[in-house]
């Protein structure tokens, strides 16, 4: 049995990477088991570093032979717990701390990191959802996730919803989510426009699992613009993939991922769409986590 350890810092979007990566070595690898340790305090992370040994809270009847992590939070741990069971590092970022320190970084490409031996770059951060090998019959063609005002975009609920009148004409049937920080205001302009092909699902009546369930089954999804990480989820899920438009508040690495993908034909951009009428799959099927997976069988877990 392979003993895979995960660092969490407590965020559930930097254990969301690190289960997407762990699950999949699990995939490839069924001996492979996964625990999920808390990250170290500064100050316990160092003395392990110093001492070679784990505190006591940290003991464990098995030895890891990887540890893996996201957040800042977690890189003096992940050193911890490699230096003193001998497991190899990853880590699922571009670090703070000097790469050659970890054994793999995976840093997504709009970081722009310097070339290393030990740095594969990827398209976004990891995630754990998966494509269906087939597609059950469902009450809807296509999905629509919503996220919401943040720092990078200046939202518009008008802007939006005028974006999702075009889409949703048609026989399409589209099923919408939102997310934590989409308005209530938005889900007033919403409703108020009355588009008879969409059903609403707010996020407060949805559950845990409720997108892993639903999303593969859709072949085509739109997200706007801001929720870059459900972009790259609903590419994992195998669906061809659109992005409602919204003004950039600035150019930084969150806006420069999304426009690789807009650039590589991955996604296709709402103004694009209007000109062709359609949403194009990617030339090769989307799974990081996958891809990333493979690569460390091949380097680490030989």
């Amino acid at each position: 049995m392979t003993e895979v350890w995960i660092i969490s810092d407590g965020k559930p979007g930097h254990l969301n990477q690190s289960l997407g990566l762990a699950e999949a070595l699990k995939r490839a690898n069924p001996e492979i088991s996964i625990t999920t340790k808390p990250a170290l305090s500064r100050w316990q992370a160092l003395a392990a570093l110093l001492s070679k040994q784990l505190p006591d809270t940290s003991a464990s009847s098995q030895t890891p032979e990887l540890v893996i992590g996201a957040g800042h939070r977690t890189h003096f741990s992940l050193l911890a717990y490699g230096r003193a069971t001998g497991a190899k590092t990853v880590l699922l970022m571009k670090p703070s701390l000097p790469v050659k320190w970890f054994d793999l970084c995976l840093i997504p490409r709009h970081d722009r990191p310097d070339p290393a031996p030990n740095i594969e770059l990827t398209d976004g951060a990891l995630n754990r959802m998966q494509p269906l090998a087939a597609r059950s019959a469902v009450d809807y063609d296509g999905m629509v996730l919503i996220g919401g005002p943040s720092k990078h975009f200046d939202w518009d609920d008008a802007a939006v919803v005028a974006q999702l009148s075009e889409i949703t004409q048609g026989d399409k049937r589209w099923l919408l989510t939102t997310s934590r920080r989409t308005p209530d205001a938005f889900l007033d302009c919403l409703h108020a426009a009355a588009l008879p092909n969409l059903d609403i699902v707010p996020f407060a009546e949805t559950g845990d699992g409720w997108l892993a369930q639903h999303l593969p089954q859709a072949r085509e999804c739109w997200v706007s613009g801001d929720s870059v990480s459900m972009v790259f989820e609903a590419l994992t899920s195998g669906a061809a993939v659109g992005v409602l438009e919204l003004s950039q508040q600035q150019s930084n690495r969150i806006t420069r991922g999304l426009q690789l993908l807009i650039d590589d034909g991955k996604v296709t951009a709402f103004s694009r769409w209007q000109e062709t009428g359609s949403l194009e799959l990617p030339q090769r099927p989307f799974n990081e986590a996958s891809r990333c997976a493979a690569l460390v069988h091949s380097r680490l877990l030989k």
